[in-house]
């Protein structure tokens, strides 16, 4: 009984410390803007787009021009099939408006190698074990390789 309520308590603190959601902190003007950017609309539920209710997941400088980015997140099995989540990058520009760079289905994982303006590459995962890497090449996201893992991989049909 002592071994049970040990490992329940150690899951526990685990499922509440590991799985933790961090959310970032979003001033609610800014917040307004990145959805409105998206195409996003303000409802009673929070912000919906075409597949469902949108989450800022990441907040930051992602490609270090001194401007903040931000990803939001919409989850839907409808629209982004077994994958079931969608992302969309967006970039203050120097007016200070947000501008949407990059917007696909998968799951984006920013990786140490840049492209065009330091921007990071994205491994765009999911289901699978080979995924595609994104590329800034200075005016869009283009697929650059595919790897798994951090080694390269090609994508077998």
């Amino acid at each position: 009984m002592k071994a049970a309520l040990l490992t329940l308590s150690t899951l526990a603190l685990l499922s509440t410390t590991t799985f933790a959601e961090n959310k970032p902190n979003v001033p609610a003007k800014e917040a307004s803007q990145i959805f409105k950017a998206t195409g996003f609309a303000k409802t009673k539920h929070g912000w919906e787009g075409n597949c469902n209710t949108g989450e800022i997941t990441t907040y930051k400088d992602l490609n270090g021009d001194g401007l903040k980015d931000a990803v939001i997140s919409d989850y839907s099995t409808m629209c982004y099939g077994n994958t079931g989540v969608g992302y969309h990058i967006v970039a203050q520009q120097q007016t200070g408006n947000w501008k949407v760079i990059f917007e696909n289905m998968g799951i984006p994982t920013f990786l140490k190698t840049k492209g065009k303006d330091g921007w990071p590459d994205i491994e765009n995962g999911g289901p699978g074990f080979c995924f595609a890497v994104y590329r800034w090449n200075g005016q869009k996201y283009d697929v650059n390789r595919y790897e798994y893992n951090g080694k390269a991989c090609t994508l077998d049909y």
